[in-house]
């Protein structure tokens, strides 16, 4: 039984534990517009040394996501390993909190190996019948992300309908699962292709979609959504923040999740939506949220999941790129959309 849904894109043998230096990624200049191969270099250094109150993690996973690329603007210091949601095996252990062979979540990401400490590791829960990507799509913050944008800031009730933009992305993909098997009766997504408009549909459970080039983003979610929408769960801004407004109904409700179309022009200003007092004459709700500010979730997302996970009602969308050597690649996939679902950089290939 299948319980995941997984692009591959396969890549050399050569496996992380076969080396005995550390490799890493570090940010080597601030990208002018979108991120580019010369922005990254890729750097070898011997393991780090564990002492006491310290593991060392050999990375089986890695996740690349939207939101690194505003932190290459300014949140992240140059010739510096990157950070980043990665999972990983303890090798080598000098504290009780972590044994030999812990599966982990941690943040020391772009790197085959990592030095932790137990405050900055958690421990993975071993689910059977679930796969250990899950722990960085459908459970982990890409997941977490849909579930408190659905059900703690929109607060979809079962029968209402649902825009999700970017909706072919990690985040859109598991906003539109959860979203029904939380009851919602129409889900719309827009897309950037023709293909993953059809995939959203076809596949991925969405009743609409469209791919947002082909027009207007407010008139082609009208075309898709003719009696508009309660719900919007929005992670581009600009004019799909506008469509959304335009497409809510009286009361309706936005959870503001990220705002990919402005990553790669932060020298310029913002698209603001031109329907804003919308907002005010429609009564509607829009609330922008952090994730990070919501990880009391998990446990709420993990007892709601896991047992749909293990039956094979609901699927976690991923594109997985094989090889430590491809995760620039695998980044600057994602930010052109060469994904669909989540993202996940395999370091190890027998971690599968």
């Amino acid at each position: 039984m299948s319980i995941t849904a997984k692009n591959t894109v396969n890549a050399p043998s050569a496996t992380a534990t076969a080396s005995p230096v550390n490799r890493l990624v570090h940010q080597v200049a601030r990208p002018r517009g979108a991120a580019r191969a010369e922005d990254f270099a890729f750097v070898s250094e011997p393991l780090p040394r564990v002492v006491a109150g310290t593991a060392l993690v050999e990375n089986l996973y890695l996740s690349v996501d939207p939101y690194m690329r505003e932190m290459m603007d300014d949140g992240w210091a140059l010739h510096a390993p990157l950070e980043g949601r990665s999972v990983g095996r303890v090798v080598e252990s000098g504290t009780p909190e972590l044994a030999v062979g812990d599966l982990v979540f941690h943040r020391h990401a772009w790197r085959t190996h990592a030095l932790v400490r137990p405050e900055e590791a958690r421990l993975l829960p071993r689910y059977e019948g679930v796969p250990l990507t899950a722990h960085l799509g459908i459970l982990g913050g890409t997941g977490l992300s849909a579930w408190v944008g659905l059900t703690r800031v929109a607060r979809l009730q079962p029968g209402e309908d649902l825009f999700v933009s970017a909706a072919a992305g990690g985040v859109g993909t598991a906003a539109g699962r959860l979203a029904r098997h939380l009851g919602a009766r129409r889900i719309v997504g827009s897309t950037g292709s023709p293909e993953k408009a059809r995939r959203l549909t076809e596949e991925l459970g969405f009743d609409a979609a469209f791919d947002y080039h082909q027009g207007q983003v407010a008139d082609l979610l009208a075309k898709a959504a003719p009696d508009g929408v309660d719900v919007a769960f929005e992670n581009v801004g600009g004019d799909h923040l506008e469509g959304a407004i335009a497409a809510l109904r009286p009361h309706g409700r936005i959870a503001w999740c990220g705002a990919v179309a402005q990553y790669d022009r932060a020298d310029q200003p913002p698209a603001a939506p031109r329907n804003l007092y919308d907002v005010v004459g429609k009564g509607l709700r829009l609330e922008g949220f952090l994730v990070r500010e919501h990880l009391d979730a998990r446990s709420e997302l993990e007892d709601f999941a896991v047992p749909l996970l293990r039956s094979g009602a609901l699927v976690s969308t991923e594109t997985v790129v094989d090889g430590f050597d491809r995760i620039v690649e695998g980044f600057l996939g994602m930010m052109h959309g060469a994904n669909t679902g989540k993202t996940i950089v395999r370091v190890v290939p027998e971690a599968a």
